[in-house]
């Protein structure tokens, strides 16, 4: 069990029967009556955020969560194939339950997947991928690293904003959290 005293970003908790990621939280003492918490929670099933109010002292309950370290193998379809690197057991999943990060998967890219009651929930990518241009305007002779940006779209199919300078080929590192552009890599 979690007292709202234990609440922080990122902890992820069940309330009600079913398992939330704190994506906000307040402690609130107003000058009339007894503490609370006013949080955003997010349904880590259907990914709606929700505002939920909790009374200082409150008790909340640990979800049954495991992670497991699995390698994305490939597309087939709606349905992405990843493999359990201990048990060489394969789980599919859609492109639903992965959300946004399906647009940086490589193949054979290891990455956790959150399970919930034995079912996958959804993955956690590395922070950092490093990816490969295969399309964007061609960067003009004078282009630097402080001027605008320009759309380019990776081996993953992703499209991104990206200096001018890059052209075609060039390995770029992104960061998985943001979807931003970081740096070439070397």
């Amino acid at each position: 069990m979690y007292s709202t005293a234990d609440f922080r970003k990122g902890l992820r908790i069940e309330w009600e029967g079913k398992p939330y990621l704190i994506v906000e939280f307040q402690h609130v003492k107003p000058g009339k009556g007894g503490a609370f918490i006013r949080t955003k929670l997010k349904n880590l099933i259907n990914g709606r955020v929700i505002d939920q109010t909790f009374r200082s002292g409150e008790k909340v309950g640990r979800p049954d969560l495991e992670e497991k370290e699995m390698q994305y193998l490939y597309r087939e379809g709606d349905k992405l194939i990843f493999m359990d690197n201990s048990s060489y057991d394969q789980v599919e999943m859609t492109r639903e339950q992965v959300g946004d990060q399906a647009q940086f998967l490589q193949e054979n890219i290891n990455v956790k997947v959150l399970y919930y009651k034995r079912e996958p929930l959804g993955i956690e990518l590395p922070t950092f991928v490093e990816l490969v241009v295969t399309a964007t305007d061609p960067g003009m002779k004078g282009d630097t690293a402080s001027g605008g940006s320009k759309p380019a779209t990776l081996e993953t199919g992703a499209v991104l904003q990206v200096p001018l300078f890059i052209s075609e080929g060039d390995k770029l590192r992104i960061d998985t959290r943001t979807g931003a552009y970081i740096e070439r890599a070397k």
